[in-house]
């Protein structure tokens, strides 16, 4: 009797795509089927969002970066609820004052469902700045 078991480190090789993207003034780490808490989004339950300030992207073999932002990328993400984060709390003293504050806070956060990440093929910088090298050397030679 023999059993094949799956190797995890050849299921984490097909699904290793991700992307890197700002929102919400920071940069997360996307990966297709998770989910993320942001900073709360004016958006519906189920409604679905498109990110556009992509910084980086990798495939397979193939790793795109952006200068600053990758064009013709996009991450499409789902809502999925509204929550709150658990709650801080903030306590301020001066010692020897008898002057004690005591706050708390909770951050509104929107639960997102990350279901695509795509990457529209088109004239990429790398190569439009490897044929403007070539002219600009064909242009040397034709002028010496």
């Amino acid at each position: 009797m023999t059993t094949t078991k799956k190797n995890p480190k050849n299921s984490d090789a097909e699904n290793n795509l991700f992307a890197v993207a700002e929102t919400s003034g920071r940069q997360y780490l996307f990966k297709v089927n998770k989910y993320y808490d942001l900073d709360r989004i004016n958006a519906k339950e189920k409604e679905k969002i498109t990110l556009k300030n992509i910084l980086l992207i990798k495939d397979k073999n193939d790793i795109s970066i952006g200068k600053p932002y990758i064009k013709n990328a996009k991450i499409e993400i789902e809502v999925m609820s509204h929550l709150r984060d658990k709650k801080i709390i903030v306590y301020k003293m001066r010692p020897k004052k008898k002057t004690r504050r005591k706050m708390g806070h909770r951050q509104e956060l929107t639960r997102v469902m990350v279901k695509s990440i795509t990457i529209e093929k088109g004239e990429s910088k790398n190569s439009t700045k490897a044929e403007s090298s070539k002219k600009s050397t064909t242009l040397k030679q034709e002028k010496s």
